[in-house]
C-alpha cells in the first residue's frame, strides 16, 4: 500500500492550531495523566480529534500508514508528537479498537487548554460509551461480555469461578465448574459466551499456574484485565444486586446460595462495570445460572478450522459459516442472536427438532417465508433502541422508532396465523401464544396509546420528533399563542411589502436567523427603496446577499415569539422527558418481541439458506450422503464433488484419511465439523441424506497457525492443541485432526501421530477424523499385521481421496472422491508441478526420492487399478514392532509425568530418570522402531 493510501484526499489532515500558552497548557495536562500502555486517547477539538505521544506514533503508524502524518506540538525539549483525525477517521478507528482488536481500551477527553476532562471510556467488553459512534453507520453484530474467573483448589480439584455481564442485554450470569490443567472448560465457556474481555485477579497464590489460563484467554482473542484480588468480594453483593435485578430478591438469594467463590467474581464484575453508578441500570438487569453442559463445547481452534465467525481476510461472506448462514432481515438483532447460536449449538435432541420442524415448516412454504421476510426488513433494532431510551438524553426518535417497528409484529402474526401445515401446533406453541400475551391492550396496547396520543406522528415524516399540541392544554394554549404571533408577523411582511413596493417572498423574504425575525431584500432592491428604508425602518447589515433590516413592530413581535417559543420548549421537554420515562416501563414488552423476533429472524434465514444453495439441503446416528461443504460451494466457479461419511461405532468409528496434497482431505474432514455443528444449531445441513447422533463438543486440530509473537511455535501450538483434545474429548465428542506431527522429525512426528491415534481409539473411543500423510498409520486398521480394510472391535477404517495418474504423461488429476482404503503415497511431487516448478528441480527431487526410498509392491486395499493409488510404500518397520513399540513409549511418558520431581533432591530424580531410561532401553533392544529413538 503507498503510504498516502491512508491519508485523507490531498493528502491533508485537520490541522492543530494552539498558540504558544495553549500548547504550553495542554502539554502540562498531557504528561499528568496516569500511565497506561492499553489507552488509546483522543481529544475533542470540536470539528476533530488530535492524538499525542505514544498513541499519535501508534496512529500513524497503523492507520495512516505513514509517519508524515505526525506533527511536533510545543518546543523540542518538552514537545509531543501529535495526530489530527477526522470524525470519519475516529469512527473508523473507534470501530477497530473496540470492535476488531483486543489489547486496547479507547478514552475521550473533552475541554480546553489545561483543562480536560474524561467524558468517555471504553473497553471491548463495554462498549457502552461509543455506541452511537460505532453503529451510525453499521449494525451490531453481537454483545460483547465481560468475563471474571477466580481458579481455586477444592479438595485436590481445580475448581474455577466464573461470571459474567452482558451490558448489552442487560444480563448477569455465574457458573461454577472443576476443571483441567489446561483450562479447557474456561477456553469452551469464554467462545459459547462470546467474551471480549476477561477480569483475573493480579496478585495470585503460586500454587496454581495461570499461564494455560492466560494462553487460553489469548488464543480466544480476549483482552485480559488484572484487577486486586480484594475486588474479589461478595461483600453486600444481595444487596447490590437486589437494586439492579428485575423482580424480588428471593429469587437471587436463593440462586446465589448454590455459588461459593463465584460470588466473588461477579462482585468484581459490578464494582469494574460500575453497575450501581448508573441508575438507568436499577430493576433491569437479569440473572441466571450459565451452565456450560447445554451446548456443545467448542475451543477456539474448533472456531478457527471450522470457518465459523468472520475472518478480517475473508474474500467474501460465504468464506465464513456466520457470512454464509446470514440472510437475516432485521437491523442487527437476528445477526447478533445467529452469532450466538453458533457459538453454543445445542444437546438437547427435543429442542434441536423443535427448531428443525420450525425450519422445515419456513422452508416448504414459500408465501410464509416471504410474509415473513416482508415484515422483518422493516423492524429497527429493538434491543438497542430500547437500550438508547435509558439514556438520560434520550428523546422522542427511539420512542416512535420502536413504535413504528412494534406496529409491524400484528402483521407478523397474521402471517403465522395464515399457516395451516403439519407444524402449525408448533408455531401456535413457540411463537403464536407469546405475540397474543405481549400484544394485549394491557401490555404494547398501552405503550401505542400513549404514541398515538403525545406526539405528534403526521410530522416524523418530515424528520420531526415533537409532541402532539392536544396532549397538554398547557402546550396546546402556548401553540396557539405562538401561532397568532406567527400570523401578526406574516400581514406584517404583506404590509411592507406593500409599503415598500416590493413583492412578498420573491423580492422582500422574511428570515429567522441570529438577530431574530429580520427582512432582507437584494443589494439591487435597496438602492430602490433606500430613502424608504432608512427613514421608517432599521437596518441590521449590509452583505454581499443583501440587505437585512427590521422594524419597531416586526422586533416587538420577534421578541415575544421568542418569548413564547421558549416557554414552549420548556414546556414541551418536560413533557417529553415524561413520555420517555413511561415509555420505559414497557421495556420488559420490547426485550419480549426482540426475542421473539430475532428467533423467527434467524429460523427464516436457515430456511432461506436450505432452498438457496446450489444444492437443496436435506433435515439431518454419523452418516452423511452426499454431504458438502456450505462456505467451498458458495464460490464462485465451483462444482462441489459431494462425499459419504459413515463414522458407524465398531466399524468405522476412527478414520484415516490418506491421499495426495490438494486432493480434498482437509475440505472432507471440516465439512463433517460443519455439517454436526450446523444440525446442532437446527439448520438443515448440506447433504442429501444425513442422520447425526448428537455431540457434546467438536474438537479439531487443523492447519498450524504459527504463534511466534507468543514465543510459541508452530509445533508448540500443535501439541498444545492435542493435549486439550486427549484431555477434554469424551466418547460423545467428534475429533477432526488434519496433519499432526509434521511440524517435527518424521520419526518423532509418525512416533507421537501413532501413540495420539491409539489413545483416541482405545481410551477416549470417539468419532475421529484423522487426515495424515504418514501412511504407516494405516496400518492401524490391520489386525496381527494382516491387511483388512477395518478392524470391528476398534472401528479403524482406511479411506483415501482419489487421484488419477495419466499412464502415458504421468500427469496426476484430482478426483476429490474420499473412497475405502489407503492410499500409499502423497504425490508430493506431482503436486510441486501443478506449482510450475522448473523441470530442472522437479527432475532432481524425483531422484532424490527414489535413492531415499526401499521401494517393495504392496496390496492395493481400494481394488483399484494400480494407476488410481500409488503403489510404492517404504517397508522399514513390521507393524507389530510399531504397535509394540509405541506402546512400550507411551508408557515410559505416562512413567516419567507420574515421577514425583517437585518433591526430591536433584540426585533422586536424576536416580529415578536413569532407572527409567535403563529399563526403556533393555525393552527397546528387542524392538527395532525403539531402537531409532536411542
Amino acid at each position: 500500500m503507498d503510504s498516502e493510501d491512508c491519508l485523507p484526499e490531498g493528502g491533508k489532515l485537520p490541522e492543530l492550531k494552539l498558540d504558544a500558552r495553549q500548547a504550553q497548557g495542554f502539554i502540562s495536562f498531557f504528561k499528568k495523566l496516569p500511565k497506561d500502555p492499553r489507552a488509546i486517547r483522543f481529544f475533542d477539538r470540536r470539528d476533530y480529534y488530535t492524538a499525542h505521544g505514544e498513541n499519535a506514533t501508534f496512529i500513524a503508524k497503523t492507520y495512516y500508514h505513514t509517519m508524515t502524518a505526525l506533527r511536533q506540538l510545543g518546543g523540542n525539549s518538552d514537545g509531543i508528537s501529535s495526530v489530527s483525525v477526522s470524525r470519519a477517521m475516529f469512527e473508523t478507528i473507534a470501530r477497530n479498537l473496540l470492535l476488531d482488536r483486543t489489547d486496547h481500551t479507547l478514552e475521550l477527553y473533552e475541554g480546553s487548554g489545561s483543562s480536560w476532562r474524561l467524558t468517555k471510556s471504553g473497553t471491548p467488553g463495554n462498549i457502552g460509551s461509543f455506541e452511537d459512534i460505532l453503529f451510525a453507520n453499521n449494525d451490531m453484530q453481537y454483545s460483547p461480555v465481560t468475563v471474571a474467573l477466580f481458579p481455586v483448589f477444592r479438595e485436590g480439584q481445580l475448581y474455577v469461578a466464573l461470571s459474567f455481564v452482558d451490558m448489552t442485554n442487560r444480563k448477569l450470569g455465574l457458573a461454577e465448574f472443576p476443571e483441567d490443567s489446561r483450562f479447557t472448560n474456561v477456553e469452551s465457556a469464554l467462545v459459547a459466551l462470546g467474551c471480549k474481555e476477561c477480569l483475573l485477579p493480579a496478585d495470585f497464590e503460586k500454587s496454581i499456574d495461570l499461564q494455560p489460563l492466560q494462553d487460553a484467554i489469548s488464543n480466544c482473542s480476549i483482552l485480559l484485565t488484572e484487577r486486586k484480588k480484594a475486588e474479589f468480594k461478595s461483600r453486600d453483593l444481595v444487596q447490590d444486586l437486589g437494586r439492579i435485578i428485575r423482580g424480588s430478591v428471593e429469587p437471587v438469594r436463593d440462586l446465589l446460595s448454590q455459588f461459593d467463590y463465584a460470588l466473588g467474581t461477579l462482585g468484581a464484575l459490578v464494582s469494574y462495570a460500575e453497575l450501581l453508578a448508573d441508575d438507568t441500570n436499577y430493576g433491569n438487569y437479569t440473572i441466571e445460572k450459565f451452565n456450560l453442559d447445554c451446548y456443545m463445547r467448542l475451543d477456539s481452534a474448533a472456531v478457527r478450522a471450522l470457518n465459523i465467525v468472520e475472518g478480517k481476510t475473508d474474500v467474501n461472506k460465504n468464506f465464513s459459516l456466520f457470512g454464509l448462514m446470514n440472510r437475516t432481515c432485521t437491523a442487527g438483532m437476528g445477526k447478533r442472536l445467529l452469532n450466538k447460536w453458533l457459538k453454543q449449538p445445542l444437546i438437547d435432541v427435543n429442542e434441536i427438532n423443535n427448531r428443525l420442524d420450525m425450519v422445515q415448516a419456513f422452508a416448504e412454504d414459500p408465501e410464509l417465508r416471504q410474509g415473513l421476510r416482508q415484515q422483518l426488513k422493516r423492524i429497527s433494532d429493538i434491543d438497542r433502541l430500547t437500550h438508547a431510551l435509558r439514556k438520560k438524553s434520550a428523546n422522542l426518535q427511539p420512542v416512535v422508532k420502536l413504535y413504528q417497528s412494534c406496529s409491524r409484529i400484528p402483521y407478523i402474526k397474521g402471517v403465522l396465523q395464515q399457516y395451516n401445515g403439519q407444524f402449525s401446533t408448533s408455531v401456535m406453541t413457540r411463537f403464536l401464544s407469546s405475540l397474543e400475551e405481549w400484544l394485549t391492550e394491557n401490555r404494547y396496547g398501552r405503550f401505542a396509546n400513549l404514541v398515538e396520543t403525545a406526539i405528534d406522528l403526521g410530522q416524523v415524516d418530515n424528520g420531526e420528533y415533537r409532541i402532539s399540541p392536544l396532549y397538554s392544554s398547557d402546550l396546546a394554549v402556548l401553540k396557539d399563542e405562538l401561532s397568532e404571533v406567527e400570523n401578526h408577523i406574516n400581514n406584517l411582511h404583506m404590509h411592507t411589502a406593500t409599503d415598500l413596493d416590493l413583492s412578498v417572498d420573491k423580492q422582500l423574504k422574511l428570515e429567522k436567523g441570529p438577530f431574530g425575525h429580520v427582512f432582507r431584500i437584494s443589494k439591487k432592491d435597496e438602492q430602490k427603496v433606500r430613502k424608504k428604508l432608512t427613514t421608517n425602518y432599521i437596518i441590521i447589515e449590509t452583505r454581499k446577499d443583501g440587505v437585512k433590516f427590521t422594524s419597531a413592530k416586526l422586533k416587538k413581535l420577534g421578541d415575544q415569539y421568542q418569548s413564547l417559543l421558549g416557554d414552549y420548549t420548556s414546556c414541551q421537554k418536560k413533557i417529553v422527558d415524561n413520555v420517555v420515562q413511561v415509555s420505559c416501563t414497557f421495556s420488559e414488552v420490547f426485550e419480549n418481541f426482540a426475542a421473539i423476533i430475532s428467533e423467527l429472524d434467524v429460523l427464516q434465514s436457515f430456511a432461506d439458506l436450505a432452498i438457496s444453495c446450489p444444492v437443496p439441503y436435506e433435515e439431518g446416528d454419523i452418516i452423511l450422503q452426499g454431504s458438502r461443504h456450505p462456505c467451498v460451494e458458495a464460490q464462485d466457479g465451483v462444482n462441489f464433488i459431494p462425499n459419504d461419511c459413515t463414522l458407524v461405532r465398531g466399524k468405522s468409528w476412527f478414520q484415516i484419511i490418506t491421499g495426495p496434497n490438494m486432493g480434498g482431505k482437509s475440505t472432507f474432514i471440516r465439512q463433517v465439523g460443519v455439517n454436526v455443528l450446523m444440525a446442532q444449531v437446527g439448520s438443515f445441513v448440506p447433504c442429501d441424506q444425513a442422520s447425526i447422533s448428537v455431540r457434546d463438543c467438536i474438537f479439531a486440530r487443523v492447519g498450524a497457525g504459527d504463534c511466534q509473537l507468543r514465543g510459541v511455535s508452530t509445533f508448540m501450538q500443535e501439541m498444545l492443541e492435542t493435549a486439550s483434545i486427549l484431555k477434554g474429548a469424551s466418547e460423545k465428542s467428534l475429533i477432526i485432526i488434519d496433519e499432526l506431527g509434521r511440524g517435527t522429525s518424521t520419526y518423532d512426528g509418525f512416533g507421537l501421530a501413532w501413540a495420539i491415534c491409539e489413545h483416541l481409539v482405545e481410551v477416549t473411543r470417539a468419532p475421529t477424523l484423522f487426515a495424515t500423510h504418514f501412511h504407516e498409520l494405516t496400518a492401524l486398521a490391520n489386525k496381527n499385521g494382516d491387511q483388512h480394510q477395518h478392524v470391528p472391535d476398534l472401528g479403524i477404517a482406511n479411506y483415501h481421496v482419489g487421484a488419477h495418474i495419466d499412464p502415458s504423461s504421468r500427469k496426476l488429476t484430482m478426483l476429490y472422491k474420499v473412497e475405502p482404503g489407503s492410499c500409499d503415497q502423497s504425490f508430493g511431487i506431482h503436486v510441486a508441478e501443478f506449482a510450475n516448478f522448473p523441470e530442472a528441480v522437479i527432475a532432481l527431487a524425483k531422484s532424490k526420492a527414489e535413492e531415499l526410498e526401499d521401494f517393495t509392491s504392496a496390496p492395493n486395499l481400494s481394488g483399484e487399478p494400480s494407476d488410481e493409488v500409488g503403489s510404492k510404500r517404504k517397508r522399514v518397520f513390521s507393524p507389530d514392532d510399531v504397535t509394540r513399540g509405541a506402546a512400550r513409549a507411551r508408557l515410559l511418558l505416562e512413567d516419567f509425568s507420574a515421577l514425583p520431581l517437585d518433591e526430591v533432591d536433584g540426585s533422586k530424580a536424576t536416580e529415578m530418570v536413569a532407572k527409567l531410561k535403563s529399563d526403556f532401553e533393555k525393552d527397546a533392544a528387542s524392538n527395532p522402531w525403539l531402537q531409532q529413538f536411542l
